[in-house]
C-alpha cells in the first residue's frame, strides 16, 4: 500500500522519513469506524514500507480524538473494533508517537496510550470518563494506564471520568514530554529526535508502574472500598476495579480478555442504558424552539437583587463566569450580609487551597453593591432573587421597570409563582423571564428557564445563552405552579405522606428512596430544605385546594412547633448540636400514630418495593401530565430535570426513562389498582393511556441527537 495514500478522514502524508497521520472527523475526530479503518490502513502501510522509520498521529483542527462516535452507540459494532486498532499501534515496528493537542478522551487517549511516545501540548486535555456512561475502558485503557502510571493515579482517572491537563499528565507519567506550538511540527520534531537517537518501539504494555505489587495492591483495594461506598448501586465502577486488579494479577493478553469480557457486561446492563439517555437527554434539553430561531442579546454585566442564600449563590454563578455582578439590597446592613454570603463562598475556597487569595480579591472587584436601583440602569441581565411572595416581587419588577435600559432581560427566580402575572404588571413584558435556580446555585447545575407567554424569543435564547456561560444544565419549561421539577415533586410528595400515613414511617420511606438510587429521601430533603418552605406553599394553596382531595396534616403538626428540619435542629428527624445527619425522631413518630387516629386510619404495612411502586407511579403520572399539558417540551426535559435538580439516579435515566424500561402498561396498571382506594389522586395521564393504547413508549415523543 501507498503509504501517501489517504482516506476522507484519515489522512497520510509522507515528510522526510516521518510518516504523518492525520485524523480528520470534524467536530472532534471521533472514533467511527472510517477513522479507525484509516488508522489501522496506515500503521500496516508503515509497517511495510522500508522509507518509513517512524508515525506522527496528529488531530486535525481543534481536538487529537474526542472518543467514541456517539452516532454508533446502540448499533451493532463494525470492524476494526478499536482494541484491535489500539493493539496494531503498538505492535508496530516503527516508533508511533502521538501528538495531543485538545480533547484525547476515552477511545481517543487509549490510541494514544497504544502509541509509544507521546507528547502533549498546553490545550491538552486528557481523561477516560466511560464511567459517566455506565461503561469502562474497553480498548486497553484499564491495562496500559495503570502500567504506565500506577493503579492509584489509573483508578482516579478512571473512576471520577475526570480530565487532565498536559501539566498533569506530564507528573503522571501519562506523556513523555509537553510541547508548545503546531502539534504537527512538535510531533515531527520529536519523531525526529527519537529516529536519531535511535530511540527503540517502547510498549506500554511492558511498563513497570506496577511493579511493586505490594503497593499496588494496597492501592486497588482502598479503591475498592472507597467506591463500594461512593458508588452505592453503581455497576461499572467495581468492574474497572477489577479490570485494574487483573492488569495487576494477569498477563497482558490475559488482562486484555478480562477486560472485554468485564466491558462487555457493562454494555449488557441496564444502567448502561439509563446513563447513555442521560448523556444526550442533557444535549437535546440544551436546544429549545428559541433557541433555533433567535440570536441571543448581548450579556456582558449582571444585576442581582437580593443577597441572601439563592441572590448570593447566583452571584457566585455569574461571578464565576467572568462577568461582573452588581447586587441590590434594600439597606446597607443587608447589603453587607450580601457581600458577606458571597465572600464566604470564596474565601472556603482560599481555606482549601484550591484558589489564592489574589484570584479571590480579583474575583471580588467584578462584585458591586448599592441599596439603590438606579444603579442597575447600564446591566444587561437583571436576576431578581427575593422573598417568594407575589407583591414583593411586583414591587422589585417596578423597579426594574423603572431603572433597566430598554432591552435589558428581567429574570424572576420564583419557584412557584404565576410569571405571567408578574410580567403583565410592568411595561415591557416581552423581557421577562422565569430562571430557576436550585440551592445552592453555585453548585447545583440544573437551570429551568421559565418562558411566560408574552417573552421574546431572543430573550429565551439569552437565557439558554446564559446557561451555557454560567456551566449550567438549562431545561425549558412552560408557566404553570412550580413550572416542571416543583410541580411534579408536589405529588409525589403527597403519594409519600400519604403512604405515611398509612402507615409506613417517614425512616422506611427515606430508606427505600435511598435503596433506589437516590443520595436522600424525600422526608430528609424537607428538613434539608426547611419545613417553613413547603408549609407557606401549602398555606398558598389552601384557598384554592379541591375539597374532595386528601390532605394529610403531619408536616403542619410539626411546623406548628417550629420544627423546620435542620437549622431548628430538629424537624422529621434530629439533629443534636448541629448535626448534618439526623437520627429518628419518637416524638415524630407519636405525632404520626396521633394523625392516624385523628384521620380513623387503621395502619398498614408497605415493603420498600411497594413504596417505590407507587413512588415512581406518582412521578411518572405527573411528569407525564406536564409533557401533555406542554410545559416540559418532552420527556426527556423532565429527565433532565429529576436528574440534575432532584437527585435521581443518573443510571436510571430519568423518571420517564425508567419508565419506559420497567414498560409503560405495568406503570399504567398499578395506577389504576392504586385507583380503587383514591380514585381523585390516582387519576391516570391522558398521554399515559394514550401511549399505552398505542403501544409506544416516551421515548417516542423525544427528540434525540
Amino acid at each position: 500500500m501507498n503509504s501517501g495514500a489517504s482516506t476522507a478522514v484519515v489522512k497520510r502524508e509522507q515528510r522526510g522519513d516521518i510518516l504523518l497521520v492525520s485524523i480528520d472527523n470534524p467536530p472532534v475526530n471521533a472514533l467511527g469506524v472510517a477513522v479507525r479503518s484509516g488508522l489501522l490502513a496506515a500503521i500496516e502501510a508503515a509497517d511495510a514500507d522500508p522509507a518509513v522509520a517512524a508515525v506522527v498521529l496528529v488531530g486535525a483542527g481543534r481536538a487529537f480524538i474526542g472518543g467514541a462516535d456517539i452516532r454508533e452507540f446502540g448499533k451493532p459494532p463494525m470492524a476494526p473494533a478499536l482494541p484491535d486498532v489500539c493493539n496494531r499501534i503498538e505492535a508496530c515496528g516503527k516508533p508511533v508517537v502521538a501528538a495531543i493537542h485538545g480533547p484525547a478522551l476515552g477511545g481517543g487517549l487509549e490510541v494514544a496510550l497504544a502509541a509509544h511516545y507521546r507528547l502533549a501540548l498546553p490545550a491538552a486535555r486528557m481523561g477516560l470518563p466511560e464511567v459517566q456512561l455506565g461503561l469502562l475502558p474497553g480498548a486497553g485503557g484499564t491495562q496500559r494506564t495503570p502500567r504506565l502510571i500506577g493503579a492509584q493515579a489509573a483508578l482516579d482517572l478512571m473512576l471520577s471520568g475526570r480530565h487532565v491537563d498536559a501539566a498533569e499528565a506530564l507528573a503522571l507519567g501519562l506523556v513523555d514530554r509537553v510541547g508548545d506550538g503546531d502539534p504537527v511540527e512538535q510531533g515531527l520534531a520529536y519523531a525526529r529526535e527519537l529516529v536519531a537517537a535511535g530511540a527503540p518501539v517502547r510498549l506500554t504494555r511492558d511498563a513497570a508502574a506496577l511493579a511493586d505489587r505490594e503497593a499496588q495492591g494496597a492501592a486497588i483495594e482502598a479503591a475498592r472500598l472507597d467506591t463500594a461506598k461512593k458508588s452505592r448501586g453503581l455497576f461499572s465502577p467495581a468492574k474497572i476495579v477489577d479490570a485494574v486488579q487483573g492488569a495487576l494479577d494477569l498477563p497482558f493478553a490475559e488482562g486484555l480478555a478480562l477486560e472485554r469480557k468485564l466491558f462487555l457486561e457493562c454494555l449488557d446492563s441496564p444502567q448502561r442504558a439509563g446513563l447513555v439517555h442521560a448523556f444526550f437527554a442533557e444535549r437535546e434539553a440544551a436546544k429549545s424552539p428559541e433557541t433555533q430561531s433567535s440570536r441571543p442579546r448581548a450579556i456582558d454585566s449582571v444585576g442581582v437583587v437580593g443577597g441572601g442564600t439563592m441572590g448570593a449563590g447566583i452571584a457566585v454563578a455569574v461571578l464565576d463566569a467572568g462577568l461582573p455582578v452588581t447586587m441590590i439590597e434594600r439597606d446597607e446592613a443587608s447589603l453587607a450580609r450580601g457581600r458577606a454570603n458571597v465572600e464566604k463562598v470564596y474565601a472556603g475556597l482560599v481555606a482549601k487551597q484550591r484558589m489564592t487569595a489574589d484570584a479571590k480579591d480579583a474575583v471580588m472587584a467584578r462584585w458591586h453593591g448599592s441599596t439603590s436601583y438606579d444603579a442597575l440602569a447600564e446591566v444587561d441581565l437583571v436576576i431578581e432573587a427575593v422573598f417568594e411572595d407575589m407583591d414583593v416581587k411586583k414591587a422589585v419588577f417596578a423597579e426594574l421597570d423603572r431603572v433597566c435600559k430598554p432591552g435589558a432581560v428581567l429574570a424572576t427566580n420564583t419557584s412557584y409563582l404565576d410569571i405571567d402575572e408578574l410580567a403583565a404588571a410592568i411595561s415591557r413584558p416581552q423581557d421577562v423571564i422565569g430562571l430557576h435556580f436550585f440551592s445552592p446555585a453555585n453548585i447545583m447545575k440544573l437551570l429551568e428557564i421559565v418562558v411566560p407567554a408574552k417573552v421574546a424569543p431572543d430573550v429565551v435564547a439569552t437565557a439558554f445563552e446564559l446557561a451555557k456561560k454560567l456551566r449550567k444544565t438549562p431545561v425549558r419549561a412552560g408557566v404553570c405552579d412550580g413550572f416542571i421539577g416543583n410541580r411534579i415533586l408536589a405529588v409525589y410528595r403527597q403519594a409519600a405522606d400519604y403512604m405515611m400515613e398509612d402507615g409506613a414511617s417517614p425512616y422506611q420511606i427515606d430508606k427505600a428512596v435511598r435503596g433506589f438510587g437516590y443520595p436522600i429521601g424525600p422526608y430528609q430533603m424537607s428538613d434539608l430544605a426547611g419545613g417553613d418552605i413547603g408549609w407557606a406553599t401549602r398555606k398558598r394553596r389552601a384557598a384554592t385546594r379541591d375539597p374532595r382531595a386528601r390532605y394529610v396534616q403531619i408536616a403542619d403538626r410539626l411546623c406548628e412547633r417550629g420544627w423546620f428540619g435542620q437549622k431548628t435542629g430538629r424537624g422529621y428527624y434530629l439533629y443534636p448540636d448541629g448535626a448534618r445527619a439526623g437520627t429518628p425522631d419518637p416524638e415524630v413518630e407519636a405525632i404520626v400514630a396521633a394523625e392516624r387516629e385523628r384521620a380513623g386510619i387503621a395502619p398498614r404495612s408497605f415493603t420498600d418495593e411497594e413504596i417505590m411502586r407507587r413512588y415512581m407511579a406518582a412521578m411518572v403520572n405527573e411528569g407525564a401530565n406536564v409533557v401533555h399539558q406542554k410545559i416540559a417540551l418532552r420527556p426527556l426535559d423532565v429527565d433532565v430535570t429529576f436528574v440534575h435538580g432532584y437527585g435521581f439516579p443518573r443510571y436510571r435515566g430519568g423518571p420517564m426513562k425508567y419508565a419506559d424500561m420497567v414498560g409503560l402498561p405495568k406503570i399504567l396498571a398499578d395506577i389504576r389498582a392504586f385507583a380503587q382506594e383514591d380514585p381523585l389522586f390516582w387519576k391516570p395521564s391522558p398521554l399515559l393511556v394514550e401511549l399505552v393504547e398505542r403501544g409506544a413508549d416516551f421515548a417516542s415523543l423525544n427528540k434525540i441527537g
